[in-house]
């Protein structure tokens, strides 16, 4: 990774040092870069890297954030197993976290995060990553003025609890990650980031994400929240459908509605219409792991996650079948209660 502009992410550096109006103005098109330069409490900003190796034997996503909460401030970089569900936690300084001004790159100790891939560095004491990891033809979302990220112009709306962007729909990986000295290949594996950003997670949501199909090329993305704004709140929902290249974005904002959302243990049925596509998946969890999430910045609440999941996803243009097909190492979070997304 090219060294490039940084920035100290210790909280008085965010009070002064950072602010710049044409900054703060370019990064709203730029949703992959670090937001959070006017924040000093109550905040909260993750990536979220998931990587799964050519042969599925290896599964891992990584989350390096920062929680701004006061005397609690740190950075942090959490790591979950999709084979086993188990989680890890590493807790850095605030001072450690630094960012450029000038593209999505970031820095938490030693370890680094980009567009371009990572370098891990972590020791808790007992468990240890290291490695390094390339990024290769990678699909990002299309930016428009329209729509500044998947978040549409929802994106300008103020004071909403939590932004959600999308980095990368779909990428190849490169390289080696030693994982208590031992090591896992991802030559030839697949990826997908994201990221949020914001006060606190919602009270519910659904996420999903696949970009394991028979098919190559294929990543489907949905997330469905209870979203609190000015006193109220609603369910909005956003995803995209990649296949071939070409990006279907659906949302609330689009027009797109929900037919169908039931529940089972560890399990969702979900029907979307738009306007020229008929989505029908179902979703099961696999194994689960205990990840922190934030409330008003600080990473106090425990939800669960799992990347084992598996998608049986199905789309019509409304007269025939354009793709069916089941995907696996699906990530797939149920949150919270369910009954507030009806």
């Amino acid at each position: 990774m090219n060294e490039k502009s940084y920035h100290s992410g210790s909280v008085s550096a965010f009070r002064s040092k950072t602010f710049s109006f044409k900054h703060e103005l370019k990064k709203i098109w730029h949703p992959d870069w670090f937001q959070g330069s006017r924040k000093t409490n109550g905040y909260f900003e993750g990536w979220y890297f998931k990587n799964v190796s050519a042969d599925s034997l290896h599964c891992w996503s990584f989350i390096p954030g920062i929680s701004l909460a006061g005397e609690k401030s740190h950075a942090f970089v959490q790591a979950i197993n999709g084979k086993t569900g188990e989680t890890l936690y590493f807790k850095f300084d605030i001072n450690s976290f630094s960012y450029s001004t000038n593209s999505f790159q970031i820095k938490i100790g030693p370890n680094e995060f980009s567009s371009e891939g990572f370098y891990l560095d972590l020791d808790n004491g007992e468990e240890q990553f290291k490695g390094h990891i390339a990024i290769s033809n990678i699909q990002p979302l299309k930016i428009t003025l329209i729509r500044p990220g998947i978040m549409g112009w929802y994106r300008y709306v103020p004071f909403m609890e939590c932004y959600h962007g999308v980095v990368s729909l779909d990428h190849q990986l490169h390289g080696t990650i030693f994982h208590n000295q031992k090591a896992m290949n991802f030559d030839n594996g697949t990826g997908y980031i994201e990221k949020d950003w914001g006060t606190s997670m919602p009270k519910a949501w659904v996420w999903m994400h696949c970009n394991h199909f028979d098919e190559p090329g294929v990543s489907f993305m949905l997330s469905v929240a209870r979203i609190p704004w000015l006193g109220r709140t609603f369910t909005g929902f956003l995803g995209f459908f990649l296949r071939k290249g070409k990006t279907h974005v659906f949302a609330t904002y689009t027009g797109a509605k929900i037919n169908v959302l039931d529940f089972e243990t560890d399990k969702v049925k979900i029907q979307i219409e738009t306007k020229k596509l008929i989505i029908d998946l179902l979703a099961a969890n696999k194994s689960k792991g205990a990840l922190k999430a934030p409330v008003h910045g600080d990473m106090e609440r425990v939800i669960h996650e799992s990347i084992d999941a598996k998608i049986e996803l199905k789309v019509s243009d409304k007269t025939h079948t354009i793709f069916q097909g089941l995907g696996k190492n699906a990530g797939l979070e149920l949150v919270g209660n369910k009954e507030l997304l009806k």
